[in-house]
């Protein structure tokens, strides 16, 4: 049985080294997808994944697991739109099931402004090729038909922007997936391995301190989503990032009822059922910064009332467990990606409530940036620099909530 355990473990035990080309902080899709790229694309061979906690055990295990690429920027467009189509072949790309389901994203508008807005993104995505219109209540009715479009609800329904290759995807199955086709390819993964400094000499990092002991390391990438700017911190890199907590709960599971995301701006609420039946509820990030993983009653008790006002049949659905995740989110509401002031020491940050959906495509790029040193053009409008040069890449109209 023992020998049974081991030969199906996704990753196995290392002895933590002294040195390694690449140091890659965070344990999540991020940093797992980081890794597996760096040695399957560009043969790295000493390549460590450090995680202060369990595997996937920060944004990656703390989301709401939706996959859209109908993004507001031309630069967004472009990079979500590659990650998703990405994300369509990830489970045969790393052999493992992740229940992707591209059933459909409807973004609803309850007022002539938004769906004007509705209007100019669907325009933006369609010249940058990515399937995405604007539909009438007459065409949602059809394609959701547990949506009440007459003009009886308190907040009417006028249209909706329609993005038929959204979905959804099982948020564990992405890490472990990258796990274990990235330890296959060489890749230390060293979970419970806290970084608590990071070396520098001459403007270049040369190394991180972790509670296991110093490692010299030819380059570091922080993947840490919520913890970025304290990470950051300990090499000396500020970044205009604030840290929001998001919430969001799901109810006991139920017979199949919703096969479209619906999500409501107005109401500030997303709604998805799940593979396992769950319907899973979120909002945006609350308006206050902080680190604490504590849920609250007031969001559940919001939520569950705006749910039930587009789906109006599930008030008597029990509430399953509620969580809570961080989102470092920066001044334009658009990521932080590529090379730092600090020679060596890359940073992938600033993602807010967008990050998942950019898992696959922020692996490739910023292994490409570690392994080339040239920045990806996918990847150029999110420079730190951005923030002292002005040009910056505002996608806070890309989604009507934080999802």
């Amino acid at each position: 049985m023992i020998g049974l355990l081991k030969k199906h473990r996704y990753f196995r035990p290392h002895e933590l080294s002294g040195s390694y080309d690449y140091v890659i902080i965070g344990g999540g899709a991020h940093g797992m997808a980081t890794a597996y790229y760096l040695a399957t694309e560009f043969g790295a061979k000493r390549v460590a994944v450090l995680e202060k906690d369990y595997i996937g055990a920060g944004a990656s295990g703390r989301n709401t697991t939706i996959i859209r690429a109908n993004y507001r920027t031309a630069e967004g467009v472009r990079f979500y739109g590659e990650s998703l189509r990405m994300y369509e072949t990830l489970s045969q790309d790393v052999n493992f099931n992740m229940l992707f389901s591209q059933h459909g994203h409807l973004t609803l508008a309850h007022s002539d402004r938004s769906l004007q807005t509705m209007v100019e993104r669907a325009e933006v995505n369609r010249l940058l090729g990515v399937d995405s219109r604007v539909v009438t209540p007459e065409e949602i009715g059809e394609l959701c038909p547990q949506l009440d479009v007459s003009g009886h609800p308190t907040y009417p329904i006028l249209g909706a922007l329609y993005h038929p290759p959204g979905g959804i995807i099982r948020h564990d199955a992405v890490v472990w997936g990258y796990a274990k086709e990235a330890t296959k390819a060489g890749v230390e993964i060293h979970p419970y391995t806290e970084v608590t400094g990071i070396t520098r000499d001459n403007g270049r990092v040369t190394g991180v301190e972790t509670g296991r002991g110093p490692i010299r390391a030819g380059a570091v990438i922080s993947c840490v989503a919520g913890w970025s700017t304290l990470v950051c911190d300990l090499a000396g890199v500020e970044l205009p990032i604030t840290t929001h907590i998001l919430q969001a709960f799901v109810t006991e599971p139920l017979k199949p009822l919703l096969d479209k995301i619906i999500v409501s701006g107005t109401l500030h609420v997303y709604v998805s059922q799940s593979d396992r039946g769950e319907l899973l509820i979120g909002s945006e990030i609350e308006p206050y910064s902080g680190y604490s993983t504590k849920g609250t009653l007031r969001f559940v008790e919001d939520a569950a009332r705006d749910m039930c006002e587009l789906l109006p049949m599930l008030g008597e659905a029990r509430v399953l467990r509620q969580w809570t995740g961080l989102c470092d989110v920066t001044p334009d509401y658009a990521p932080i990606m590529g090379l730092t002031e600090v020679d060596g020491f890359l940073v992938d940050a600033g993602w807010g409530t967008y990050g998942f959906k950019a898992s696959p495509i922020v692996g490739k790029t910023m292994a490409e940036l570690a392994a080339t040193g040239v920045t990806p053009e996918l990847i150029e409008p999110f420079a730190l620099e951005r923030f002292y040069t002005g040009d910056l890449v505002s996608e806070r109209g890309a989604a009507a909530v934080s999802h």
